[in-house]
């Protein structure tokens, strides 16, 4: 707050002194006084309007208040002024893929990279934006450019990991999500992934360790408590599946795959109402969750319920006619 004291202070005494406005915008907007930033940098524009870094920043700050079409605009004005700056491409790709341009994005972050092929985000980026558009290679590829530059870098590993899995290279995922590990020993995520990966491979118990250390390290991860779950469910272990899925919907009561989860072990207890109860839980919570409506059908059939048997399989078919599946998983 003291350099925006000085700053005005400079403004006072030259009205016309652009940085100045521009200086000030960059204390303000690192106090998240996002609109008076955008205020400043628009009067540092007006006094030079081919201020690019004006520009630049206001589109950064336009971006942190979801103004995407407004930062979009601002990126190209300072890449119209400066074109060789790869950060105002490399953003400009960023608030692109948010809108869902991803080849508007690609290009972005392919011509930040012609700029400066020395910065591992914008092979990351680039990687994400082809994982988006299902192009799991071209995505391992960028992400693999980013760990060359940036080997120490968690993240990288742990985004290949995810595209090595959607590619079902199950043992290729799992190195890198342990790499990520071993970069960042709290990596919560890489362990939940490590463990679900492990689960698809079938070493439960495995699993069940990666999920134990992920919910050490955030006793509040409500997705590894249901992970954790479903293994015990896999191993018989029924009680201590609903233990879990009981913890995840006390984290997130509205956590529809819990409540599906937990019917379907209370299933195997033979506990029909309390499943149909889950069920139903899941189904107010997601009213199209249709594995729901299939799953409490299968009870309700077992307990004589047969006229909401014929409901719920009715509204089953609904869905997935629709839908899909809608299976939340």
């Amino acid at each position: 707050e003291g350099a925006i004291a000085d700053y005005s202070k400079a403004i006072e005494i030259d009205p016309n002194y652009a940085n100045a406005y521009y200086n000030r915008g960059i204390a303000k907007k690192d106090l998240n006084d996002f609109e008076g930033a955008i205020a400043d940098y628009s009067k540092a524009i007006e006094i030079d309007p081919n201020y690019a870094k004006s520009y630049y920043n206001r589109g950064v700050t336009k971006r942190k208040l979801k103004d995407l079409e407004g930062a979009i605009a601002d990126y190209s004005k300072a890449i119209e002024i400066d074109p060789n700056n790869a950060k105002s491409y490399n953003n400009r790709g960023v608030a692109k893929s948010k809108l869902k341009d991803l080849e508007g994005a690609i290009t972005d972050y392919s011509k930040a990279i012609e700029i400066d092929s020395n910065d591992a985000s914008y092979f990351c980026n680039r990687g994400n934006a082809k994982r988006e558009l299902k192009d799991l290679e071209g995505a391992i590829s960028d992400y693999s450019k980013a760990i060359e530059i940036g080997p120490n870098d968690a993240f990288y590993f742990y985004i290949r990991g995810y595209a090595k899995a959607d590619l079902k290279d199950l043992e290729g995922a799992i190195a890198d999500y342990s790499k990520a590990i071993e970069i960042d020993p709290n990596y919560t995520a890489a362990y939940n992934n490590r463990g679900v990966i492990k689960r698809e491979l079938k070493d439960l118990e495995g699993a069940i360790v990666d999920f134990d250390k992920a919910i050490e390290i955030d006793p509040n991860n409500a997705t590894s408590y249901n992970n954790r779950g479903i293994a015990k469910r896999e191993l018989k272990d029924f009680e201590g599946a609903i233990d879990d899925y009981c913890k995840t919907i006390e984290i997130d009561p509205n956590y529809t795959n819990a409540y599906n989860n937990r019917g379907n072990a209370k299933v195997d207890l033979k506990d029909l109402e309390g499943a149909i109860a889950d069920y139903s839980k899941a189904i107010e919570i997601d009213p199209n969750y249709a594995i729901c409506y299939n799953n409490r059908r299968t009870a309700r059939s077992q307990i004589g319920d047969i006229d909401g048997a014929k409901s719920d399989e009715l509204k089953y078919n609904q869905i997935i006619k629709k839908n899909g599946d809608g299976s939340n998983l």
